[in-house]
């Protein structure tokens, strides 16, 4: 859609409007439809007195509830496998932030913009595939490993990125004759380096979080997570023009640049391989912890229906 026009409206602002309408659909099917645990009667998650704060018309909750959280968010904290997933998520999220540069580097190569969306796309298709895939695979998995198979399967998905982004960045040639290279590529190393969240973070997260709190963690996750990640795409910016030498000013995204292509690829390649190295690392340690952290949780969710 970019570079055309619809309806007055540049193509990329519609995209932006058409994405937006999507999720607003998409919110107001999850509100008419979800249901959220919390709010089942007969469940203890909540006790009486949250459900009536929680169910007030107030604009804010009251205090007590601020203070809960914070209470909750502190205990949290100290939980041994909550702060390894989000050390690793801080490291492992970099190479996700630095893959928004995908688009200039194909358009540097040559590629017109249907061909950058395209393989845009593929990528995008493959890491929703994965993330399907790594969530059934580590389920199954756990229920004959239940204290390693979540974790070996985020370190197999994050040590993926490694190789995969070898071969995107430096065996590849860098032309246009090598689309279809670039779309299998692509397309396989999203299937592989996508299964984190689905098959590791999330799941570990539900097990040793209470279960009241637990979308306030998930929030805070994504939030410090995403405040940190948000410094890669500026790093690629840098290590691109201060130690491989990219000039955005002789460099004309237009018509495509040999040399500008060289340089930001190997600052994505900087980039990527080194956080998916440390994030493989990052997840070892769960080997040792997440099983007494889990178990904590049950014991601590067996006292807690024990005095309802």
């Amino acid at each position: 859609m970019a570079g055309k026009d619809y309806w007055g409206l540049p193509g990329w602002r519609l995209a932006f409007i058409m994405v937006a309408l999507v999720s607003f659909i998409i919110g107001i099917l999850v509100y008419l439809y979800s249901t959220d645990p919390r709010r089942i009667p007969g469940n203890h998650l909540l006790d009486d007195d949250d459900y009536e704060r929680l169910s007030s018309k107030d604009v804010l909750p009251p205090t007590s509830i601020w203070m809960d959280s914070w209470v909750a968010m502190k205990s949290v904290m100290k939980v041994k496998t909550f702060q390894i997933i989000v050390l690793q998520g801080i490291i492992g999220s970099l190479p996700w932030t630095a893959i928004v540069f995908f688009t200039m580097w194909f358009e540097l190569i040559g590629f017109d913009n249907r061909s950058s969306a395209a393989l845009n796309s593929l990528f995008a298709i493959g890491c929703a595939s994965g993330a399907l895939l790594g969530g059934v695979l580590a389920d199954r998995l756990s229920r004959h490993y239940p204290d390693s198979a979540r974790i070996m399967c985020a370190q197999f998905s994050a040590f993926m990125g490694i190789p995969f982004s070898w071969i995107l960045l430096t065996v590849i040639p860098q032309s246009t004759d090598y689309w279809f290279a670039y779309a299998v590529t692509l397309f396989f190393m999203g299937i592989t380096i996508s299964w984190c969240a689905t098959s590791a973070n999330n799941p570990m997260f539900a097990e040793v979080v209470p279960p009241k709190h637990r979308t306030m963690i998930y929030a805070f996750d994504r939030a410090f997570e995403g405040s940190f990640a948000s410094l890669a795409a500026p790093a690629v910016g840098l290590v691109t023009e201060k130690i491989y030498g990219y000039d955005a000013k002789t460099v004309n995204i237009a018509n495509g640049s040999a040399q500008g292509a060289y340089a930001l690829s190997r600052g994505l390649l900087t980039m990527m391989i080194l956080p998916f190295g440390i994030c493989v690392l990052f997840y070892s340690p769960l080997y040792l912890v997440f099983k007494h952290d889990r178990d904590n949780a049950k014991v601590a969710r067996f006292k807690d229906q024990e005095l309802i």
